[in-house]
C-alpha cells in the first residue's frame, strides 16, 4: 500500500466483486468530511432506491491536547452503517483511482469533501458527479458559503445540486431549494439546515436526472461571487465597521472563530469573546464604551452601536453583560 493512502476497511480483490454483484439498484459512492457531508450520506444511506457501496473520505486529522487521531464525520457515518471507506490523502492519488474504478460507480455524489476533483474522476461514473452546494449557484462558490452568506447580509440562500466539471464549484446545475436567512441564524443554524435540505434535495432530484428528464443547465455568467476560506482573523471585531455589519459577522463566525477583540487598561490587553450582541441605536467613538450601567453594555460602531449581552473573558466562563461588567469595569474595546 502507498504511503499516499490510508485505508480502512476497503474491499479485498476477492470481495470487490461480491460489491458489485449485491444488487441492480445504480451503485452509488459517496465522497465526503464534514459533518455536513454526513448529513447528505444518511439521507442517502436511508433511501431504498440506491445502494452506497463505499464512502470517501479524507483522512483522519490529530486533535485537541494530545493529538490524538480523530475519525471525520463521514467516516463515523459510513462504519455505523457497515460501509467500506477510503481515506487517500489526495483526490488523484492514481491508486486511489484505480480503486475506484474497479468499483465501477454508476454515480459518484460529493459533500463538503474538500478537494477539488480531478476530471480523470469525474469520468468514472457513467452517470456523472453530483455536488450538494450550500448556496445557489453562481453565488457563492468556494470554501464557506454558508458564513459570507451570512456576513454579507443575504436574505437568502440555498443548495444546489450540480453536476460537477474540473472547475471550483462552475458545473452546471441540475436543482436547487431555497430558504430564508433569518436574523436568529448563526452559521451553525443555518449549516444544519441547509445539510437537511441537502440531503432533501438530493433524494428529491436523483430520480429524474438519472431518467435524462432533470437536464442540468449551464451556470450563468453574471453574478459569481467566491466564498473564500475563514480564517480565525475573520472573527477580529473591527469597531470602525457598522453596528450592523459587526452583528452579521458575529453570527456568521459562530460557532468558529467567533467574534473576539481585546479590552484595553490593566496590566495588559485582555482577550474578549463576544457571544451574543445586536445593534441598537446611537452613536459613539468606534470601539468606546458607551454605556454600562444598567447591566448593558453598549460599544460605538464606525456606524451606529452594538449592545453585547453575553461575553467570556480570557480565562473566564461565558456570562451575560450585566455579570461581567459586576467584576470587569471597561472603557475601551479594540
Amino acid at each position: 500500500m502507498s504511503d499516499s493512502v490510508n485505508l480502512l476497511r476497503f474491499p479485498s480483490e476477492q470481495s470487490l466483486g461480491k460489491v458489485l454483484e449485491m444488487s441492480d439498484l445504480l451503485r452509488i459512492i459517496f465522497m465526503g468530511t464534514a459533518d455536513l457531508a454526513a448529513t447528505v450520506l444518511r439521507s442517502l444511506i436511508r433511501d431504498s432506491r440506491w445502494r452506497v457501496i463505499s464512502a470517501v473520505s479524507q483522512p483522519d486529522k490529530p486533535r485537541g491536547r494530545d493529538l490524538v487521531l480523530q475519525p471525520t464525520p463521514v467516516k463515523l457515518c459510513a462504519l455505523e452503517w457497515g460501509l467500506p471507506v477510503d481515506q487517500p490523502k489526495k483526490a488523484r492519488d492514481p491508486e486511489f483511482l484505480e480503486r475506484l474504478k474497479k468499483l465501477a460507480p454508476d454515480l459518484i455524489v460529493v459533500a463538503a469533501y474538500g478537494q477539488l476533483l480531478p476530471q480523470e474522476l469525474l469520468d468514472i461514473p457513467r452517470y456523472g458527479c453530483l455536488n450538494v452546494h450550500t448556496s445557489l449557484l453562481p453565488k457563492y462558490r468556494g470554501a464557506a458559503p454558508i458564513q459570507w452568506a451570512i456576513a454579507d447580509g443575504l436574505i437568502e440562500t440555498g443548495v444546489t445540486l450540480m453536476k460537477m466539471d474540473a472547475g471550483l464549484d462552475t458545473g452546471p446545475i441540475v436543482t436547487t431549494a431555497r430558504t430564508l436567512i433569518l436574523d436568529t441564524d448563526t452559521g451553525q443554524t443555518l449549516h444544519d439546515r441547509l445539510a437537511e435540505m441537502g440531503g432533501r434535495l438530493l433524494i428529491s432530484g436523483l430520480p429524474e436526472y438519472v431518467a435524462g428528464t432533470l437536464v442540468p443547465r449551464l451556470q450563468p455568467m453574471e453574478g459569481v461571487t467566491v466564498a473564500r476560506k475563514i480564517t480565525r482573523e475573520d472573527g477580529r471585531i473591527r469597531w470602525e465597521r457598522s453596528s450592523v455589519e459587526t452583528w452579521r459577522r458575529l453570527r456568521a463566525f459562530t460557532p468558529w472563530p467567533g467574534a473576539f477583540c481585546e479590552v484595553s487598561g490593566g496590566p495588559r490587553a485582555r482577550h474578549l469573546k463576544v457571544h451574543a450582541a445586536h445593534p441598537v441605536e446611537g452613536e459613539g467613538e468606534p470601539g468606546r464604551v458607551l454605556e454600562s450601567g444598567r447591566g448593558r453594555l453598549v460599544v460605538g460602531c464606525g456606524t451606529g452601536v452594538l449592545e453585547l449581552t453575553e461575553v467570556q473573558i480570557e480565562g473566564g466562563k461565558r456570562m451575560g453583560a450585566a455579570s461581567f461588567l459586576a467584576g470587569n469595569p471597561i472603557e475601551i474595546l479594540t
